[in-house]
């Protein structure tokens, strides 16, 4: 029997590993820590695999050359230029303008503003106005013409780091109490009702830059009329602002006097005298962070009434905060603010020139006004505003018609042709809502309304303040040489009252509630230049040429129309 060699040497190598599988020995094994194996640990190749390849191809060398060929051509490159933006002529800028206007009603307009330049950092200027008509109101059978007069001063500095300007102002108005209601007798005919107002003011201005004295500015006014009465203000007001930790810190004192007399009060011949000092400290800590707008301020004042012996100290938040939340398309805001707010004879005759030279004047605390609103735009050619406000007041100015007398030596203004102020604690809710729309570059609209609820503490109405207010204008370049513009405005319902039968001086009979509607006046321009001198223009106002009664028993005058021209020019020109 043969035996395969290569059989016996597998079968002797089996029982050898066999064997030495059985005989582990004693051998110990310590593990010290569990094997974290890394990438080092792995063996490197030492070698690179060499390609054998019984295959070989040998490139080969490959040589390019250009096959030139002369082609005849006209062409010549030319340089290259940055192309150029054309802009257009600036207009011309004059010193000086006149303008004149004649219209129904015998209306007349007349301005002049002239601008001296003397030195390279100084300037003086001019400013004359005059506004007339000469009346003729459909019904009203006393004069009712008007005019304003007034001149303006002013001389300024501009240097690198100090601004200022001085200004001086002067101003006449006449008016006419011719607001009689019709069932007085027509002795009424013998009133003579003109009213004449005279106004002086001298005041100034200076800022500074790199200081924290930033600015400062001081006025003084002289307001009287023709029945002795007289009303002197002053009032200074120094800004300083100072950067901490990053931020702007601002801080202003106010000074505001108040000093005035009338000779007698309504039913008496008592004379009325006032005399009101407000101190007061504003400041503000202004916070800029990326969108968030925040402004952290406080107002102190102490107000003295020197004929009374009386004072108070008032304290006002004075906060406001904005974010833009979407950027332009959506800015959110709010505000808590509130004030101490001197009222004079002055501002009073500017809002309603038929008061009596009787009133109690008195400052008004304004205690708070939170509102809460949105601005915006809802594309590029449309912006928008809307806000909702809750203001308190205590001590609100109402204008309130003024009662029939019947006592002898009757004044002018006591048939009931004249209005008084009356004082009230006053709550007002209202929504305000804005859109602007820029149509075309030379045509914009904006449109804006407010609604009002009011509350009052004594009063049985809020006195001739409007339910609510809407106005619309418009401004368009038609053409380089036509211009136009028109005013569109919305009042709602007031409320106002009846005194009448007045026996005695000491009882009056309880008011009687007069509801005046509202009104809509529409005013409207059209202009065009000849050049850039001299331009022509048509206005009309009250173009519905409804006499809607502004105030109790005074109707305005029914349409009017005013044509006129404008001429610029330098002196020492052509």
């Amino acid at each position: 029997m043969k035996i395969n060699s290569l059989s016996v040497l597998i079968m002797f190598l089996f029982f050898t590993g066999f064997s030495f599988a059985q005989d582990l020995g004693s051998e110990t094994v310590e593990v010290v820590k569990p094997y974290t194996p890394s990438v080092s640990d792995a063996p490197k190749i030492r070698e690179l695999p060499k390609i054998s390849d019984s295959v070989s191809l040998e490139k080969r060398p490959v040589q390019y050359s250009i096959f030139s060929v002369p082609v005849a051509s006209t062409f010549s490159p030319a340089k290259g230029r940055a192309a150029t933006v054309e802009r257009q002529r600036p207009p011309k800028l004059y010193d000086n303008y006149i303008t004149l206007g004649f219209g129904t009603y015998t209306s007349a307009l007349a301005e002049f503003y002239s601008n001296i330049e003397v030195n390279r950092t100084d300037n003086f200027g001019i400013f004359l106005n005059h506004n007339s008509a000469q009346g003729g109101i459909d019904d009203v059978v006393l004069d009712d013409h008007y005019y304003d007069t007034e001149l303006n001063l002013n001389y300024s500095s501009r240097n690198r780091n100090l601004i200022w300007n001085m200004d001086f102002g002067a101003e006449h108005q006449q008016y006419n109490w011719y607001g009689v209601p019709s069932s007085l007798p027509s002795e009424i005919e013998e009133i003579d009702p003109q009213h004449n107002y005279y106004s002086v003011n001298v005041g100034g201005e200076i800022n500074l830059d790199k200081s924290f004295f930033d600015r400062a500015e001081a006025n003084y006014r002289y307001f009287g009329d023709d029945y002795s009465s007289a009303e002197h203000r002053f009032k200074i007001k120094p800004t300083l602002e100072l950067p901490i930790g990053g931020e702007l810190f601002h801080t202003n004192l106010v000074l505001d006097y108040v000093n005035g007399s009338f000779e007698r009060d309504y039913f008496t011949g008592e004379g009325i005298n006032y005399s009101f000092l407000n101190t007061g400290l504003e400041s503000s800590l202004l916070v800029l962070r990326d969108d968030l707008t925040l402004n952290l301020g406080a107002a102190i004042y102490y107000s003295l009434d020197s004929e009374n012996s009386d004072g108070g100290i008032y304290v006002y938040p004075q906060v406001t905060a904005s974010y833009r939340m979407a950027g332009d398309y959506f800015i959110g805001y709010a505000g808590l603010e509130g004030e101490l707010r001197q009222n004079t004879y002055y501002e009073f005759v500017k809002h309603n020139p038929f008061l009596s030279p009787t009133l109690e004047i008195h400052p008004t605390d304004r205690q708070y006004d939170a509102y809460v609103g949105a601005k915006g735009k809802l594309s590029n050619s449309v912006g928008y505003n809307v806000r909702a406000n809750y203001t308190a007041e205590d001590f609100k100015p109402l204008i309130i018609s003024n009662p029939v007398v019947s006592a002898s030596n009757l004044e002018n203004y006591s048939f009931g042709n004249s209005f008084n102020v009356v004082y009230d604690q006053v709550n007002t809710v209202s929504a305000f809502g804005e859109l602007n729309f820029d149509v075309r570059r030379n045509l914009n609209l904006r449109l804006n309304a407010t609604y009002f609820v009011y509350d009052t503490s004594e009063q049985e109405e809020a006195w001739n303040l409007p339910e609510y207010e809407a106005n619309l204008m418009m401004d368009w370049q038609i053409t380089k040489k036509w211009f136009a513009g028109a005013n569109l405005f919305l009042v709602g319902e007031r409320k106002d009252a009846n005194l009448y039968d007045v026996r005695t001086l000491d009882e009056l009979p309880s008011p009687e509630v007069v509801d005046l509607d509202g009104y809509i006046d529409l005013n409207a321009n059209l202009g065009y230049r000849f050049n850039d001198r001299l331009s022509i223009f048509a206005r009309g106002h009250n173009l519905l040429g409804d006499n809607y009664e502004k105030w109790k028993n005074y109707p305005v005058m029914g349409l009017q129309v005013m044509a006129g021209a404008t001429y610029k020019f330098d002196f020492g020109r052509r």
